[in-house]
C-alpha cells in the first residue's frame, strides 16, 4: 500500500493499469508514433515504458552497436521503484549489485558522515543498485527489443509541422512521427536546434572512471568517497568481482594528461588510503576514461510542439548525488505515462513537465553546490567541512536521503 501512495504521488502508476482515461487514449493513440534520439538509459527505458502501454515508438542511436562501454552507474531506490512498474527492476537487481551502506572519508580513512543506505532503502522497499552501464543497457535492449531500434543513425534536426514531426538523420533520410523525444545527451543536437544556447558549463573539475577487478579492502555492499583538498576519490562495487572507481580533480577544461592518465592518477593519490592506488594500478591505461564535468542551468520549458526533451538533454547534471541516470529513468516512466492517459498531446507534454520539471532542477542545482563544495582546495575550509559533516546527525542523513528517493510530485 505504501508502495502504491508513492508511485500516485509521482505520476507513475503501474501502467499497464487498465483505467478508463487509459483506454480512451489508446483507441485515440491508433497510428501515433513516438520517435526517440539516443538509444542510451532515458531513451531505453522510455521504449520499455512505450511498449508496456501500447504505444509504438522507434529509437535512433547513433552508435553502430550496442556495446558494453562506459564504467558504473548507481541506480537508486527511485530509480528501481521506477524499473519496478515496468516488471524489470529484478532483472536490473541481478545484473547488478546490492548497496548496503556508504561513508564519505578523508584520504587518511577515517569517516566523516554515513549514508545508511539499507535503512532508507528498507523504508521505501526498494533497493539501490549499482552496475556496469554496459550491463543495464543489455537489460533495457532485451526489454525493448531490436525491432524498433535503429543502431548507427543519429538525429541531427527535425522540421515540425501539423501533419507530423520530420526527423533527419545522418544519413540524409527523413523519419515521419508524431512526436519526437530528445533523449540525445548533454550535447542534444535537438535541444540546439529547440532552444538555440550557448555551450554547457565547466563545473572547474575534471573526472576519471575505471573498471577492474576487485581490490582487497573493497566490501561488497558498501560504496565510498574520500574528500581531499579540490580532489575526491570514489569507490563502488558493482558485481560480477568488479569495481567502479572515480576521480575528480580542479583542473582547467579540455587538459590531457602527461603521460598518461594511470600516471598522473597515481601521482595525485599518492598516500591516499587503500585500495585507491591499488584500484588505480590494477586498471590498464586504455581503459580509464577522463571526462571533464558539465551541466546546463536549469530550465523551466522541455517541451516545444511535438518535440520534448529526457534525461541529459532536458537536465543535465553533475554527478555528485548519483542521480542523473535515476532522474533519466523517472522522466521515461513518467512521459510513457502521460502519453498513455491523456488524449491529447499538448495535454500529455504539459502534464510530463509538471511533474518532472520542479523535481529533476532541485537535483541539478543540488548536484552543482555540492560538487563545489567537495572541490574546495582551501585547508581551513576542507577542515571545516570536515567537521560540519561529522556533526551531522545520521537521522538527519536518513531523512534528505528518503525525501529524494520517495519521488513526491505536485
Amino acid at each position: 500500500m505504501q508502495r502504491r501512495r508513492q508511485c500516485r504521488r509521482a505520476g507513475w502508476e503501474r501502467i499497464g493499469t487498465r483505467t478508463r482515461a487509459g483506454a480512451k487514449s489508446a483507441r485515440m493513440k491508433t497510428g501515433f508514433t513516438v520517435l526517440i534520439a539516443g538509444g542510451g538509459i532515458g531513451g531505453l527505458t522510455l521504449g520499455v515504458a512505450l511498449r508496456r502501454a501500447g504505444i509504438a515508438f522507434r529509437i535512433f542511436e547513433r552508435a553502430p552497436a550496442m556495446l558494453k562501454v562506459g564504467a558504473g552507474i548507481s541506480m537508486q531506490s527511485n530509480a528501481m521503484l521506477a524499473f519496478r512498474t515496468l516488471g524489470i527492476d529484478t532483472q536490473v537487481a541481478a545484473a547488478g549489485q546490492k548497496i548496503n551502506g556508504g561513508s564519505i572519508l578523508t584520504p587518511r580513512n577515517e569517516e566523516i558522515s554515513s549514508m545508511l543506505v539499507r535503512e532508507v532503502s528498507e523504508l521505501v522497499d526498494a533497493p539501490m543498485i549499482t552496475i556496469h552501464r554496459g550491463l543495464l543497457q543489455d537489460v533495457l535492449h532485451h526489454a525493448v527489443g531490436d525491432d524498433c531500434l535503429t543502431l548507427g543513425a543519429k538525429v541531427e534536426g527535425y522540421r515540425d509541422g501539423p501533419d507530423g514531426i520530420f526527423v533527419k538523420l545522418s544519413d540524409g533520410t527523413e523519419v515521419r512521427g508524431d512526436l519526437l523525444v530528445a533523449a540525445d545527451g548533454l550535447r542534444s543536437a535537438v535541444r540546439a536546434q529547440m532552444l538555440h544556447e550557448p555551450a554547457p558549463r565547466y563545473s572547474g573539475y575534471t573526472s576519471w572512471r575505471g573498471v577492474c577487478e576487485v581490490s582487497d579492502g573493497v566490501r561488497p555492499d558498501y560504496t565510498s568517497e574520500s574528500w581531499g583538498q579540490g580532489s575526491r576519490f570514489g569507490v563502488v562495487p558493482i558485481g560480477n568481482g568488479q569495481t567502479y572507481w572515480f576521480a575528480t580533480a580542479n583542473a582547467p577544461e579540455h587538459g590531457v594528461d602527461q603521460p598518461d592518465a594511470r600516471t598522473e592518477l597515481l601521482k595525485r593519490f599518492a598516500g591516499w588510503h587503500a585500495p585507491i592506488p591499488q584500484l588505480i594500478q590494477n586498471t590498464p591505461n586504455s581503459a580509464i576514461l577522463r571526462t571533464d564535468i558539465h551541466d546546463r542551468a536549469p530550465i523551466e520549458k522541455w517541451a516545444e510542439g511535438r518535440v520534448v526533451l529526457l534525461g541529459d538533454a532536458a537536465h543535465p547534471m553533475t554527478p555528485n548525488m548519483g542521480q542523473g541516470g535515476c532522474q533519466a529513468v523517472e522522466d521515461a516512466v513518467v512521459l510513457a505515462r502521460c502519453l498513455a492517459v491523456e488524449a491529447e498531446l499538448p495535454a500529455a507534454l504539459a502534464r510530463y513537465q509538471a511533474l518532472r520539471v520542479k523535481r529533476a532542477n532541485e537535483f541539478v542545482t543540488r548536484s552543482y553546490r555540492i560538487g563545489q563544495i567537495g572541490q574546495w582546495e582551501n585547508p581551513a575550509a576542507c577542515w571545516v567541512r570536515a567537521k560540519l559533516l561529522k556533526v551531522t546527525s545520521s537521522k538527519r542523513v536518513t531523512n534528505e536521503m528518503r525525501r529524494r528517493i520517495e519521488f513526491s510530485a505536485p
